[in-house]
């Protein structure tokens, strides 16, 4: 963390001061007749898109939601170790890590022979060693949104909901803003409307979207006529495997998965209840928490199940539903026309809960789109960049309902009996418990957020032929963190961890091991000069830090002791602020820590001896691989200038 740059802020926590105004923003009362971004929705997905947005003053954006005030309670818990790298950039993964329960395992049951009974058939690590410096956590989403409305509300523009206010309708001109009617339900002005003109509108209003529904958009899909309940319970229990995640199957009477919860206590209990006939609903069967937990008693026998106290319970049908784009713009108009409304998370993909993904994708899908809005917002990136949002994260969308039908069809599917398997019978209502584990171990990466590979793109080099100089950095997947060593100061650092949530591009110079960093004939030397007399002035405002477009850091692999600080290039010691004070934390070293290690970041990520360039996105996935010197400057300069927007092409800031 980085503060005090345009002089001392203070004692207090530099997270909570950002904003710079001299009176607090007014956000309750009315809107704003118009804005640049109109967010439908404070979920999660609406939260990150707003807390995103809210990190740059001169962007004004709103966030309606329907509701009276923040979530008190929340269906959704997991969060994957992405997720998690994510909230890294916005600066409070520590306390989602405090607070949560970290899920380290997870063991499997199934029926004793008899039938009578039940027996654990495996045990398992959650997340493979390497992934990612996070766990698999587990945190209520009301007390996440929580942390979301601080990141939000400690940001430079204070922004918070505007709450008691539900979308009327949407109208998208040929040209100009969209115009929006929203309509009050708070005391006192209940149907009121409040008329605003945005510049882009953005759905995060969940299944029942009436942002997806104004685009005409159909979500497609079916229903899986399968019922599960959901129990937040303080329980009494015999059961060995209450407080790890586990999934049960037992021999007649459905499935369970246990996942604990944050505090020590509570746990979670998915439970799975009767098929629904052809076209039923569950909501006209009346079920009661009692009813979850009779069956719950049933699933666990000869296990003691005394239920204490329910914290929240719920019932829902399992059902995968997907649009076929995420964004106003038909596929035949995409050549000449930029999108101006989208949708994200549950608005234009819906599934089960039970591989912990939905809230997790959700927030992935603005975390990918919000860089995108400020950078053509800001002027520096060209409208068309935005077509990216839709192409890129439909297709994971549909990556997950794939994932989730056979999910789920495999935790509803009654456990194979050893006798059948011997007879060779093959009923495809159920399955082997042993299959049913291995495909829960293959799919770890996916359940974990990192499996992930974004296409080629105009932001996603098409050229991978230099993959070979940093084969753990994959193009197209997300920035792989490992420990480097800080120049200046020694201290050990996540490198993934300087990559904040605020809509920088970063380069990444590892240097050779056969020429001095220091050396102006060295390769490295020479992109530092290219960089700051070419690519940055190209696209980064006289007027503005030299890193605020792009964010340079070097990786060296000389030893610290043997480099002279000063000595660096200008790009890497760049004079930033109101008094042109350097900025000494660009450098890296790869070498041994004192007390904390050694992250050997050029061994585990398999970078090359010689150097190399590498390029990552605001949202931390890797564009480009390049080798390090003259042979990256052409490449780099198409690259950008493919979807950037030029410095003196720009017209008040905008292109």
């Amino acid at each position: 963390m980085q503060y005090h740059l345009n002089g001392f802020d203070g004692c207090d926590d530099p997270l909570k001061y950002q904003f710079k105004g001299s009176q607090e923003p007014d956000f309750q009362s009315s809107l704003p007749s118009e804005v640049d971004v109109l967010i439908v929705g404070a979920g999660p997905a609406g939260q990150l898109l707003g807390a995103q947005l809210a990190q740059f003053p001169d962007i004004t954006t709103r966030i309606i939601e329907p509701k009276p005030g923040p979530l008190q309670q929340g269906n959704a818990d997991g969060l994957q170790c992405r997720t998690i790298e994510i909230f890294e950039a916005f600066g409070f993964s520590e306390r989602v890590l405090k607070e949560g329960y970290w899920t380290m395992e997870t063991t499997f049951w199934s029926p004793t022979e008899d039938g009578k009974g039940l027996k654990r058939t495996g045990r398992i690590q959650d997340t493979e060693d390497g992934l990612s410096e996070f766990p698999h956590i587990i945190l209520n989403q009301a007390r996440m949104h929580g942390m979301w409305l601080d990141a939000m509300k400690w940001s430079p523009t204070r922004l918070e909901p505007s709450y008691n206010r539900q979308l009327a309708s949407l109208d998208i001109p040929k040209d100009g803003p969209v115009d929006v009617v929203v309509e009050r339900q708070d005391e006192g002005h209940r149907g009121e409307k409040e008329h605003v003109r945005a510049k882009y509108v953005v759905g995060c209003d969940g299944a029942r979207s009436t942002v997806r529904q104004s685009l005409g958009l159909e979500m497609k899909g079916d229903f899986a006529n399968q019922a599960w309940g959901v129990l937040d319970a303080l329980v009494e229990t015999d059961f060995p495997d209450v407080r790890v995640k586990a999934a049960i199957h037992s021999a007649e009477e459905g499935s369970i998965l246990i996942i604990p919860r944050e505090g020590g206590y509570l746990a979670r209990f998915y439970i799975e209840l009767d098929k629904l006939k052809q076209d039923e609903r569950i909501a006209k069967k009346n079920i009661t928490s009692d009813v979850l937990v009779e069956r719950a008693q049933r699933i666990f026998k000869p296990y003691r199940f005394d239920v204490k106290h329910i914290g929240h319970w719920s019932v829902y049908e399992v059902g995968q539903r997907l649009t076929n784009h995420f964004d106003n713009v038909a596929t035949v108009n995409r050549d000449t026309e930029s999108p101006r409304v989208f949708i994200a998370g549950d608005a234009c993909h819906t599934h089960s809960a039970k591989a912990g993904q939905g809230m997790n994708v959700s927030m992935n899908d603005t975390y990918n789109l919000g860089w995108k809005l400020a950078s053509v917002l800001r002027g520096q990136a060209q409208p068309k960049l935005l077509h990216t949002y839709s192409a890129e994260r439909q297709v994971i969308a549909q990556t997950l309902i794939d994932f989730d039908r056979e999910i789920s069809r495999q935790f509803a599917a009654k456990p194979k009996a050893k006798s059948a398997e011997e007879n060779g019978s093959n009923d495809g209502d159920s399955i082997d418990p042993a299959v049913f584990q291995k495909y829960f171990q293959r799919k770890g990466r996916f359940m974990a957020g990192l499996e992930t590979q974004y296409k080629s793109s105009a932001i996603i080099a098409a050229d991978t032929k230099h993959q070979h100089l940093a084969t753990g950095f994959p193009i197209g997947e997300r920035f792989h963190s490992a420990q480097v060593l800080r120049l200046a100061d020694a201290k050990p650092v996540q490198l993934g961890h300087v990559m904040k949530a605020d809509g920088r591009w970063r380069i990444f110079l590892f240097g050779s091991n056969t020429e001095s960093p220091l050396d102006p004939a060295s390769r490295m030397v020479k992109t530092c000069k290219w960089l700051e007399d070419i690519l940055i002035p190209r696209f980064t405002s006289s007027n503005a830090d030299i890193d605020s477009i792009f964010d340079v850091r070097a990786i060296l692999q000389q030893e610290r002791q043997t480099l002279n600080l000063p000595d660096l290039p200008e790009v890497l010691l760049p004079h930033k602020g109101k008094f042109s004070i350097q900025d000494y934390e660009k450098v890296f070293t790869d070498e041994a820590s004192y007390g904390f290690g050694h992250g050997e970041i050029y061994k585990n990520r398999g970078i090359s001896k010689e150097g190399c360039v590498i390029v990552a996105r605001p949202d931390q996935y890797v564009s480009a691989v390049l080798p390090l010197g003259e042979e990256a400057f052409a490449p780099l300069e198409e690259f950008f200038g493919g979807f950037m927007a030029d410095v003196e092409k720009r017209v008040n800031g905008h292109s």
